[in-house]
């Protein structure tokens, strides 16, 4: 599975490119995350439970980070197992870019999913993922830059908030 997005951050990219190393930051940030400790420079173990469809699990596993490129980006490597639930492992090559005071932050990820999880289907799995990245850059812009709504791509913060609230409690009932 593939997912690709680019997330507006409003502050300077130095400060993006500090929140991306910090555990503390995105253990904030990332959904279901019970713990996540810095090992070395590069590397950190963690701790996620996340309920996928009907099927709730504890992942324990270690996140690695390479191609370390200050403060352009990285590509960050994690691998995680769910004991009867499954496996999921994956990478994203992440890179920041300045866009004035704010910062675009652009990801490729690519993910593997096996086990129980692998049989929930495909559009469930990437409905799932897709939802989960939005929840992590929402957090993390609103965590790094505190007074800043955050912002998709291309879409600015008065466009964001007009989507109707029909749209978005029907996004609410399909994702959860």
């Amino acid at each position: 599975m593939d997912i690709t997005g680019t997330q507006r951050i409003e502050a300077p990219r130095p400060v993006v490119w500090k929140a991306l190393n910090d555990p503390d930051v995105l253990r904030q940030c990332i959904p279901g995350c019970e713990s996540l400790e810095k090992v070395s420079d590069t590397e950190m173990t963690a701790k996620v439970v996340l309920k996928i469809g009907p099927v709730k699990a504890s992942f324990s596993g270690k996140v690695t980070l390479s191609d370390i490129d200050p403060p352009n980006g990285y590509t960050i490597t994690g691998e995680g197992s769910g004991g009867a639930a499954g496996f999921a492992r994956g990478s994203a090559k992440v890179r920041l870019q300045e866009d004035g005071g704010a910062t675009i932050l652009t990801y490729d990820a690519k993910a593997d999913i096996g086990g129980k999880l692998a049989q929930l289907g495909g559009r469930l799995l990437e409905g799932t993922a897709k939802k989960l990245a939005a929840e992590f850059f929402a957090k993390f812009g609103q965590v790094v830059a505190p007074g800043a709504a955050p912002t998709g791509a291309g879409e600015t913060a008065t466009d964001a908030g007009k989507k109707p609230g029909w749209f978005r409690s029907m996004l609410k009932k399909i994702f959860g």
